[in-house]
């Protein structure tokens, strides 16, 4: 969903904060506007806070002795389809289209790009997608059987979902860092559960006010309200939201920590050691979204943020 814009005359206090929050940014030099809402290029002073926020997370987790993985910003269109991802999210995905026409065609395409029209048509599917959850490609890669005590992963890398909005807090591409666990329903669930008290120890420490709340998953559709509900009455996803426009406004998630159940390991053909559908979870720091949350609690110049914050960033 795309936010009012600011300009207009039926601003809301909500969007003036947002609007305040991202002219911030701009003008101090954190982030660079791209043209497009959502999407930003980074500067020296937004990597140095990202950077140390994503070490952070890493250090949190280190007991896990994870499996380290790092996959591309895109996803074979086959492998996207096993996660039923379009589904439940159709509004959020995006494909990737490329030209394999011939010299006729790109007359054509050339003509109508003249002309001032959309010249995208003439460019076909390439049976990729842009990988809106990073997790997507390990549950390809595990195999049939998951060895007794599961296993864990550490992902981070690109995610696309295609949501413009003027909320700097809602990016179209930005970056998670997932701990993943795949087992048993037991061990899912005690990765899940066991960590998030964990998690809002490691936020907090960087001087953020911090709720745990239970959250769902933006589902599409009137079914996707079904789902939502569920997943809420079920106590699948909790978020880790900060105040960060004040109190007056709905706090923001930065993080989550998330039960998939047999999800994945019905879609992958995923196995534990005695022959159950394996069940997943995972914990996902919101890079971006932390980073961001930082600068509005502490302000843009982190040398003149308190020893205590620079401290357990490491900074």
């Amino acid at each position: 969903m795309t936010i009012t814009d600011p300009t207009t005359t039926t601003t809301s206090a909500l969007d003036a904060a947002r609007a305040e929050l991202r002219g911030r940014l701009l003008a101090d030099g954190v982030l660079i506007d791209l043209g497009s809402p959502g999407l930003y290029g980074r500067t020296g002073v937004f990597e140095r806070v990202y950077t140390a926020v994503d070490a952070a997370a890493v250090r949190s987790q280190a007991d896990l002795d994870a499996e380290v993985l790092r996959f591309p910003p895109v996803e074979p269109l086959a492998a996207f389809e096993r996660t039923d991802y379009i589904a439940s999210f159709p509004d959020l995905a995006a494909s990737i289209s490329g030209f394999t026409g011939d010299d006729r065609t790109h007359r054509a395409l050339l003509a109508a790009r003249e002309r001032g029209e959309r010249w995208e048509t003439f460019l076909e599917p390439a049976d990729l997608m842009l990988t809106p959850a990073v997790c997507h490609p390990v549950y390809g890669l595990i195999g049939d059987t998951v060895p007794e005590g599961g296993r864990a992963f550490d992902i981070v890398g690109d995610s696309f979902r295609r949501e413009p909005s003027l909320d700097p807090m809602r990016l179209q591409a930005f970056h998670m860092h997932e701990f993943v666990h795949v087992g048993t329903p037991e061990s899912a669930k005690a990765h899940r559960d066991g960590r998030i008290p964990g998690m809002r120890a490691l936020l907090e420490s960087f001087g953020l006010a911090i709720d745990v709340v239970p959250a769902n998953d933006p589902f599409f559709g009137r079914v996707g309200q079904i789902l939502a509900r569920n997943q809420v009455e079920q106590s699948l996803k909790y978020e880790f939201v900060s105040p960060v426009y004040g109190p007056d406004h709905d706090p923001t998630a930065i993080s989550s920590a998330n039960l998939h159940e047999d999800h994945f390991g019905t879609a992958f053909g995923l196995r534990t050691a005695d022959g159950e559908v394996a069940h997943s979870a995972c914990l996902a720091f919101g890079l971006e979204r932390i980073t961001i949350a930082l600068f509005a609690a502490h302000g843009t110049d982190p040398d003149r943020w308190t020893s205590d914050v620079r401290a357990a960033l490491a900074l």
